[in-house]
């Protein structure tokens, strides 16, 4: 992680941290590398999408300014997902792509997130020059004269083609299934019905009257307790939880049982597999991957790959491996046959067809997979390093883990965008996790 880049992005709370004059910044520092790297005879182009915080509209305009500023031409979107974005990247051969979104976190925060013109997120090189030019450790002398600066051009449009090229990512259409869709009052609110009525399902949805600030508020994949009852109160046969930037999908069966990225990995695994369409037979996951997971691929036969935690390092891993399956538990997965990014529509559409053709119910074949109890704390700090690089705390874990003996799993970690250190333990039941959590908890809160 950077000064301003965490592992998602420049992220932060809108008009304190992240400002208007942070966005200028921004667009003129990648803008700049765009301009002088730029081997084509017309102007590199940037395509920028937004979700639908308040926040968006001004730091849109601050970062569209920076961009042209240096000569860059702007593509606005408006309001669409994370994954049309970079989809859109690729297929209107951009020099690269921006999206405007804190994802799943409140409405008070926002964020600035880049994608390559091949639709992957940007490197850690680059986001490093970018801090060096912000910082003015780099000079930027180069100016384009007027007849050179960027202009705009609206593209309200792209959204639609991003739809129904998901559509053609399945073979079949999806009459006489009903789902139910949270949109979190975010990206997906005007994209998901759409999509699904579209394959001919049935579709009940909520979540989907954003208004600036109920983003992600009680609803969406962040809250899926609320779906879990409107999928019981429309007898839905599947409900499909997405974030505010629509990069995310939680999943609820038709009985109201949560099920998350890991089971959807499984289940899109299995099948993929089945077909003999999973390369190498191998599963990308990131070491937030239950345990019960990982002991459910090995009796499948199925190889798994760890990563650090971040969809970023899952896309990594997957290229380096030449693997086609990957993600995340919280729900960002991974199609690199389809997408360059998580893509909250696209698994769901991928998830719905492997319900169509097996003619199995979500319930089921989620329940083939037993996990261990597990249990997640955040806890604030003033210093994530000096927390994780303390004795005391080194010391909890590891006496956790002798005692556990193999039956559990501790994981400790920064986040990578807020002032958290995160606890995760799975152990043979509930009472344990709450026990071993609040040890480490404990440990850390002595460290000053």
């Amino acid at each position: 992680m950077g000064k301003y880049f965490g592992t998602d992005g420049v992220r932060g709370i809108a008009n304190g941290y992240l400002t208007a004059d942070l966005a200028l910044k921004l667009g003129q520092a990648f803008g700049y590398i765009l301009f002088t790297q730029n081997k084509r005879t017309e102007k590199p182009t940037v395509v920028i999408g937004k979700d639908t915080r308040i926040s968006g509209d001004m730091l849109e305009n601050a970062l569209v300014a920076g961009f042209l500023s240096t000569g860059v031409d702007v593509v606005l979107l408006g309001v669409t997902s994370t994954p049309a974005v970079a989809y859109l990247t690729r297929t209107l051969n951009a020099a690269a792509g921006a999206m405007i979104s804190a994802s799943h976190n409140p409405f008070i925060d926002n964020g600035i997130k880049f994608f390559g013109a091949d639709g992957f997120k940007i490197a850690d090189n680059i986001e490093a020059t970018i801090e060096q030019y912000i910082d003015g450790t780099l000079d930027m002398p180069v100016r384009p004269f007027p007849e050179q600066l960027g202009v705009t051009l609206d593209n309200q449009q792209g959204s639609q083609k991003y739809l129904k090229y998901l559509t053609q990512t399945v073979d079949s259409n999806f009459d006489g299934l009903h789902v139910a869709l949270d949109c979190a009052n975010g990206s997906t609110s005007n994209l998901a019905a759409k999509l699904f009525s579209m394959l001919d399902a049935k579709v009940s949805v909520m979540g989907n009257q954003p208004n600036g600030i109920n983003i992600n508020d009680k609803v969406g994949s962040t809250h899926p307790e609320h779906l879990a009852q409107f999928v019981l109160d429309t007898q839905a046969d599947i409900g499909l939880a997405f974030d505010g930037d629509g990069d995310r999908l939680i999943v609820v069966d038709e009985k109201g049982n949560v099920r998350d990225g890991d089971y959807i990995l499984y289940i899109c695994g299995k099948y993929l597999n089945n077909e003999g369409r999973l390369i190498n037979h191998t599963i990308v996951s990131t070491v937030m991957a239950n345990l019960g997971y990982y002991r459910t691929l090995e009796a499948q036969g199925l190889s798994s790959v760890q990563t650090d935690v971040g969809d970023r390092h899952v896309a990594q891993a997957m290229i380096q491996g030449g693997y086609n399956l990957g993600g995340e538990q919280s729900g960002h997965i991974i199609f690199l046959e389809h997408s360059t990014t998580g893509d909250g529509l696209l698994t769901a559409i991928q998830l719905v067809q492997i319900l169509k053709k097996t003619g199995v119910s979500i319930s089921e074949l989620a329940d083939e997979m037993q996990k261990f109890p597990q249990l997640l704390k955040n806890l604030h700090v003033e210093d994530k390093e000096k927390v994780m690089n303390n004795r005391t705390l080194n010391l909890a874990i590891n006496e956790v883990e002798k005692v556990m003996n193999g039956n559990g799993r501790v994981l400790v970690r920064p986040s990578g965008t807020e002032p958290l250190i995160r606890i995760m333990v799975e152990a043979e039941n509930d009472a344990l996790c709450e026990k071993y959590v609040e040890y480490l908890s404990e440990a850390i809160k002595t460290i000053k």
